[in-house]
């Protein structure tokens, strides 16, 4: 049996296309008396919408588009949870997207998604680490095509549109003054994002904090780590460059992976060394010791993105005077576990 079509509907009643759907979204354009008879003939005869027929008639797909760099980072996953539930709740769904860190995916992704299949785009995008406007190009054909767009945690000014960003300054400094408070002096970082704008950030909070107390800045101690450098081996050669105090890795699986690297070279977490990673996430409750954390509130950061697209989205819908275009910086807190020493 073939499903039943909007087309058909209309004919059965005799009425346009878009009385039909009017009438199935309960539009108060319609006359209560049609739109009853319409809905009940509808779900009597197993009427299921067409959202790509739906999208042509009324220019909405009530779907928006999620592009993140990578799906192993936790930050992410929490993010995207807070997407789909705010989605979920305002009535739209989601297309998520990996750029694995690939800009020319990036914009493939892009093209894909701003030909119709979604009414605007949230994105935390690479292209931000070039800061040029070659690099961007592909972000910008979306705001001149007047497809709403919000960027999340890797931003740029060369883009107008609403931003929402971690404080990662802050979180930088945050962890290393806690660490210096704790008595470590000898601090180390470990960094999956040494090329990332977010990742210069919290170095130079660290930095800051370190100026603070009169210990000297040590290259030396800023570690970056390739996705095929071995982690064991670069860990052998900060542990014997000198006596190292505490080591905040720039996200979770780092931090997991480099305190399982401490612990079997027979240091002590945290008698001997402390560590701190980024992102509060499964991994780094139940590891042991528990791992203490700067939690970026992915999840309150997905919700925001996702109200903040919606709410553009809607506005234009309606024609409406856009507001301003903004940016929202979220702080951080550092969760304090059993990896660090108490205060």
């Amino acid at each position: 049996m073939s499903k039943l079509t909007l087309k058909e509907i209309a004919n059965h009643f005799k009425v346009s296309v878009s009385t039909v759907s009017k009438a199935i979204n309960d539009s108060h354009e319609i006359s209560e008396q049609l739109k009853v008879q319409i809905q009940k003939f509808a779900k009597e005869n197993h009427y299921k919408p067409n959202k790509v027929a739906l999208s042509l008639l009324n220019r909405s797909t009530k779907t928006i588009g999620v592009v993140i760099p990578n799906i192993l980072n936790y930050f992410f996953i929490q993010v995207l949870y807070g997407v789909e539930q705010i989605a979920n709740d305002r009535g739209y769904s989601i297309i998520s997207c990996i750029s694995n860190q690939s800009l020319e995916k990036e914009t493939r992704t892009l093209e894909l998604l701003s030909t119709g299949s979604v009414d605007g785009i949230i994105i935390s995008s690479v292209a931000t680490e070039m800061q040029f406007d070659d690099h961007v190009s592909h972000l910008k054909e979306l705001t001149n095509n007047q497809i709403p767009l919000v960027m999340f945690d890797r931003v740029t000014n060369l883009i107008e549109c609403d931003k929402i960003i971690v404080d990662d300054f802050e979180a930088g400094y945050k962890a290393t003054k806690y660490f210096i408070e704790t008595g470590c002096r000898t601090i180390a970082i470990v960094t999956p994002i040494d090329h990332s704008n977010i990742g210069r950030l919290r170095i130079e909070g660290y930095k800051k904090a370190l100026a603070e107390k009169n210990i000297d800045f040590d290259e030396k101690l800023v570690i970056p780590i390739g996705t095929k450098d071995d982690l064991e081996l670069i860990m052998s050669f900060l542990l014997n460059y000198k006596k190292i105090e505490g080591i905040m890795a720039l996200d979770e699986i780092t931090a997991v992976r480099t305190m399982s690297i401490v612990k079997s070279r027979g240091y002590h977490v945290p008698n001997d060394i402390s560590i701190i990673g980024f992102t509060n996430g499964e991994l780094s409750r139940y590891v042991t010791p528990a791992l203490t954390m700067v939690s970026q509130h992915g999840k309150y950061i997905g919700e925001t993105v996702a109200n903040t697209l919606i709410d553009r989205i809607e506005s234009k819908n309606k024609n409406e005077v856009h507001e301003a275009y903004g940016t929202k910086v979220v702080k951080t807190s550092l969760i304090v576990r059993e990896s660090t020493k108490k205060l």
